[in-house]
């Protein structure tokens, strides 16, 4: 069992913007050496790194540039914002079954100031992209409206349970100095007037596109407790592939709506000694504004249907029953595939965000819904 043999002992970042001048690898380099000097530890201790298959950044690159010592583990996982994580995930199981000793995880990506995957139109698409790109789902905006519309005729979402959403992480990005969106306030008629990107979700649902790098630093629990910084222990992980999913748009399930967050829920909380009525606050994966609403339904917060319910009456704000994304979340601090949600979760459970929950000791950080996705349970 992993629970509590592992804590998260250092984090770093770079500062987010829509254009940063340093190349990808400069940024990733600076996040992780930042990681470390939080944690009081060497690079050159360094034996494990994980991160995305979408990282530019490979491992020999990065553990030559930053002076680590021979890497024992290594490992990277997919599916875009459904591995942040999962990184988290598979260096606590190495640290626990003795692989390694000091792990790092990091994304590093300039996506703001880069191009658009869906832009490249030289490639081959994969075999899901066949069977919706060409009937006019472009973009993961367009997979995540028709999955939105979708919730909206069954269940009776609203746009205003949608801008709930946008409000609560915007709210908490005018608090953080870091965030792209600080002092930038976000009211019901501007969201209401916005520019549709793919309706029904307007310019406010969707995710800002962000230049960035970030990093944590994971060891074992005994270790941790000599690091420069209170540890946040890694509770429980879990990875969630439902049976015949198709990446975002769920064609082939029962139930296009219940997404990979139900089976990562299962295993989450199969593992925990603790359920969602103990978390304190939750880090929510946010590239659109729905995905709020599914995960809540599919980590237990609430039943079937009830999630757009569940986000009236400031539930999701701070001091409401369950505040999210207290730094911004990727709606509103910056968008690098979910990996700030991983280090706010930490600065919540040592006391330091910027938008802190009173005494908070647990805290849920989840990657994308909708893609294979990956959970953390933290604790203090």
């Amino acid at each position: 069992m992993l629970k509590d043999r592992t804590a998260i002992v250092g984090i770093g970042q770079t500062r987010f913007a829509k254009s940063l001048d340093e190349p990808e690898k400069t940024l990733a380099c600076r996040a992780v050496l930042a990681a470390l000097d939080d944690a009081g530890i060497d690079p050159a201790e360094v034996d494990a790194l994980a991160s995305y298959t979408m990282e530019e950044t490979d491992e020999v690159e990065l553990a030559k540039s930053i002076g680590a010592g021979d890497i024992t583990f290594f490992s990277r996982t997919g599916f875009g914002g459904g591995g942040s994580c999962a990184t988290v995930a598979h260096l606590a199981m190495a640290v626990a079954t003795g692989q390694a000793g000091v792990g790092v995880a990091w994304r590093s990506r300039k996506r703001g100031s880069g191009v658009r995957p869906w832009t490249n139109t030289g490639v081959q698409l994969p075999t899901p992209a066949q069977w919706t790109r060409p009937f006019g789902l472009l973009r993961p905006a367009d997979e995540i409206a028709m999955l939105a519309r979708r919730y909206m005729h069954e269940y009776g979402a609203t746009r205003d349970h949608l801008f709930n959403v946008a409000l609560a992480c915007r709210n908490r990005a005018n608090q953080n100095p870091a965030a792209v969106m600080y002092e930038r306030p976000l009211t019901r008629e501007m969201y209401m007037d916005a520019r549709w990107i793919s309706e029904p979700l307007c310019l406010y649902d969707n995710c800002l596109e962000t230049d960035g790098a970030l990093a944590c630093v994971v060891v074992g629990a005994e270790r941790a407790r000599d690091c420069r910084q209170r540890p946040v222990y890694v509770h429980s992980v879990a990875q969630g592939l439902p049976a015949q999913h198709h990446g975002m748009v769920n064609y082939w399930n029962d139930d296009p709506l219940t997404g990979p967050a139900w089976t990562a829920a299962r295993q989450l909380w199969k593992t925990a000694d603790l359920g969602p009525q103990d978390v304190d606050t939750a880090q929510i994966y946010d590239a659109f504004t729905p995905l709020i609403p599914l995960s809540l339904e599919g980590y237990g917060f609430c039943g079937r249907g009830e999630g757009a319910a569940y986000t009236e009456g400031g539930a999701l704000e701070l001091g409401g029953r369950l505040p999210i994304n207290t730094a911004g979340g990727g709606l509103s601090e910056g968008y690098v595939h979910g990996f700030n949600l991983i280090n706010e979760g930490v600065r919540q459970l040592r006391g330091s965000s910027t938008s802190q929950v009173p005494d908070a000791a647990t805290c849920l950080v989840t990657a994308g819904e909708g893609v294979p996705t990956s959970a953390l349970l933290l604790r203090n």
